[in-house]
């Protein structure tokens, strides 16, 4: 299945008792309520009528600490804790299953020891540098085409379409943040800082390195640049999903001083599966930003 080929949209939705934001997302087979006010029994309710009406498999809320009760009453699940997402106080990541496939993993103890591994390799201070040749640099509207071509030629399917300019172009205008590194005038890694203003966190995404070019452990580049950007603009909560069955991009968010927060079965669609995905989340006001 092509990362183009099915719709996603975010919308606003209110009713007498509560507003919520949802995110439609076809292309993942899942509804995820990114935020909400009001009755929490509503917005439950609710959100399962949208779910059948769409035929999605999985229902994902990220609830408050006093909405727990309620949403485990509903049968949801918790998969993971986002620490300090709203404004310093934490996301608890719940999750509804309406097929037996969708709900159970099929790697989960082979996940279980690349994370038991990964956070048993030791934390060592040292100076991130380029090898001769390489650049470092924010990314421009001007690089949207490139970077598509990067993402394109790397991902067989992706949770969002990458591979197009134009809705890169449309997440730079909104906020979303992209380093990248470039060799001989071409860029060949990049990571992206996904900025919420509303409630002043990050997510650190869309990580790609040409495959030539990986030795050279350019995502700690990245994703240390986007840090001190956060920073700068005052945001401390940065996160991240990584690919349950990838040792290295899980080593990286660790080595960087990031937390394991949890795991999200089935969570997204990535090449040409549903993947569970591990939880990150750093706290940028640590001082933790020398891991390497």
């Amino acid at each position: 299945m092509s990362i183009q080929n099915l719709p996603f949209f975010t919308r606003i939705e209110t009713g007498e008792s509560f507003t919520m934001e949802l995110y439609l997302d076809h292309a993942n087979q899942r509804l995820r309520i990114d935020d909400y006010r009001g009755n929490i029994k509503t917005v439950i309710t609710r959100s399962l009528v949208i779910t059948q009406e769409h035929g999605f498999t999985k229902l994902i809320l990220k609830a408050r600490q006093e909405d727990l009760s309620a949403t485990l009453a509903r049968g949801f699940v918790l998969e993971g804790i986002l620490r300090k997402y709203f404004n310093g106080n934490d996301a608890y990541c719940m999750a509804l299953y309406f097929t037996d496939e969708r709900r159970t993993s099929d790697d989960w103890m082979k996940e279980d020891k690349i994370i038991q591994d990964v956070i048993d390799i030791p934390r060592v201070i040292e100076k991130r540098q380029l090898p001769e040749d390489y650049s470092l640099r924010f990314a421009e509207v001007k690089d949207a085409h490139e970077l598509a071509k990067l993402y394109g030629e790397i991902f067989e399917t992706y949770p969002t379409p990458m591979n197009d300019a134009g809705y890169i172009k449309k997440v730079m205008e909104e906020g979303t943040i992209f380093s990248v590194i470039q060799y001989e005038g071409s860029i060949v890694s990049a990571a992206s800082a996904e900025v919420c203003e509303r409630y002043h966190h990050a997510e650190m995404t869309d990580c790609a390195t040409i495959p030539h070019h990986r030795k050279h452990g350019f995502m700690k580049v990245l994703i240390s640049s986007l840090e001190q950007e956060l920073i700068r603009k005052n945001i401390y909560c940065s996160y991240s999903l990584a690919r349950s069955l990838s040792m290295g991009m899980n080593a990286v968010f660790h080595q960087l001083g990031y937390e394991y927060g949890g795991r999200l079965t089935k969570n997204c669609n990535i090449w040409d599966k549903y993947e569970d995905m591990n939880i990150w989340g750093k706290d940028l006001s640590s001082g933790d930003g020398d891991f390497k």
